[in-house]
């Protein structure tokens, strides 16, 4: 299965990409294919046609599956994240199952990607076929995890892969 995955924290190498990437090895068996740390496209996520954010677009518009993860800032994804998704057009994610991933302090915001990450998957035409996953940024890499999410999830994001290639 091949999984890429888009991480929209405005810090680089942050402890989002770090579970995106895990959470992607743990859905495939295998590291991801890809990864776009947004962050570091920098100023040309600015405007349109910059051709280094044409090239993470492409990315992720070929992915099987994709994980978009983001850190929880003021109750929702970062607009880091939300630049980035603007530039997908409209239904630039057909045919891809997309994963929503975020990561917070305290779990008061683990709907989040669930209610504001999901939808705007989906508007951009994404196959969003388990719940999105909340992840404390203190716990993720504990043993244990991801151990309620991944068993169900794996096998919904597996099934939805399949049928749609």
């Amino acid at each position: 299965m091949d999984v890429v995955v888009v991480v929209g924290n405005p810090k680089p190498r942050s402890r989002t990409l770090e579970a995106a990437v895990l959470v992607a090895e743990q859905l495939a068996g295998e590291p991801p294919s890809a990864v776009v740390d947004v962050v570091t496209l920098g100023p040309g996520l600015l405007g349109w046609g910059d051709p280094a954010v044409a090239d993470a677009l492409a990315t992720v518009q070929r992915a099987q599956v994709l994980i978009v993860a983001s850190p929880t800032y003021k109750a929702t994804y970062t607009g880091l994240l939300k630049l980035f998704l603007d530039q997908v057009p409209t239904d630039g994610l057909a045919g891809v199952v997309a994963v929503p991933l975020m990561l917070g302090a305290g779990p008061h915001h683990h709907l989040a990607p669930e209610l504001l990450l999901k939808p705007v998957l989906v508007e951009l035409g994404a196959t969003c076929p388990t719940q999105g996953l909340y992840l404390l940024d203190s716990a993720y890499a504990e043993p244990g995890a991801l151990d309620r999410w991944l068993p169900r999830a794996a096998g919904q994001v597996r099934a939805a892969a399949a049928s749609l290639a």
